[in-house]
């Protein structure tokens, strides 16, 4: 479920090229399965209507097919902020696989407590957030997660709350805890190919500078899918802003630990 056409200029570099000499050959086994059970989470009560009207937008299922997602995999979700995904993988595993959950968790702790929110392990991290003064982003100090043998490791919008050395150090945790084989799902908001930083696109990243930082933790890049692609995004704006609020243009990356 790869889907190969134009990723906007800046994309067409050598990382892509050298991207497509690897085979996906990433997808479920049973597809038909794995989207039977992510329909039904995605009828749950336990989500709201507010998140049930971002399905259109996020296309759930074809993300997590498109990142290889299997109900029998190890999956380490991070970041899980309100548990949007969370609510969707924890079901889609329920019984066959295993979900683990790191790193700004309060919420979807809260909601396993109470009893909305079953099959999520919580891990606490070891280490520390830093954020240094005038810095909007956070950096690791010490950071390990306490799980291993992880199959699919995914995170969705979150790098860019990170500097380049809180990327890489999470980058580099992941490596550690995948399996050899083992897959990493990255989306985020894009931003301009080698555009500098500034108060309008902060939450916004280069993909081609996303797949050097991957790769550079050891990472095979594996594919890229236009899944999120937003023609009428023009990158200009705070992904806040009311033209652009939840219809931003996200790169959808795909990397793979070596065997």
């Amino acid at each position: 479920m790869s889907h190969h056409s134009p990723f906007r200029a800046a994309a067409c570099s050598a990382a892509f090229a050298c991207a497509l000499a690897f085979s996906p050959g990433v997808l479920g086994a049973d597809d038909d399965a794995l989207k039977a059970r992510l329909e039904a989470a995605m009828a749950s009560d336990i989500r709201s209507d507010a998140e049930k009207a971002r399905d259109g937008n996020r296309k759930p299922i074809e993300t997590l097919q498109f990142f290889g997602l299997e109900p029998d995999m190890r999956v380490l979700e991070l970041l899980p902020g309100g548990g949007w995904y969370t609510k969707l993988l924890a079901p889609a595993l329920a019984g066959d696989g295993e979900l683990f959950v790191a790193i700004g968790t309060d919420r979807v702790k809260s909601l396993v407590e109470d009893g909305t929110l079953e099959d999520v392990n919580v891990v606490d991290i070891d280490g520390e957030f830093v954020r240094d003064d005038g810095e909007r982003r956070f950096r690791f100090e010490g950071l390990r997660i306490p799980v291993d043998n992880i199959d699919l490791a995914l995170t969705f919008r979150n790098m860019h709350n990170f500097t380049e050395e809180g990327r890489a150090g999470l980058n580099a945790e992941m490596f550690r805890v995948l399996k050899p084989g083992g897959l990493y799902g990255v989306v985020d908001h894009t931003r301009r190919h080698m555009q500098a930083d500034y108060y309008e696109n902060w939450r916004r990243m280069d993909p081609v500078q996303m797949i050097k930082e991957v790769e550079a933790a050891g990472f095979e890049f594996v594919d890229y899918s236009t899944l999120h692609y937003r023609p009428d995004d023009e990158l200009l704006y705070e992904v806040g802003r009311a033209s652009v609020t939840g219809n931003t243009d996200r790169f959808t990356l795909l990397f793979r630990k070596p065997e």
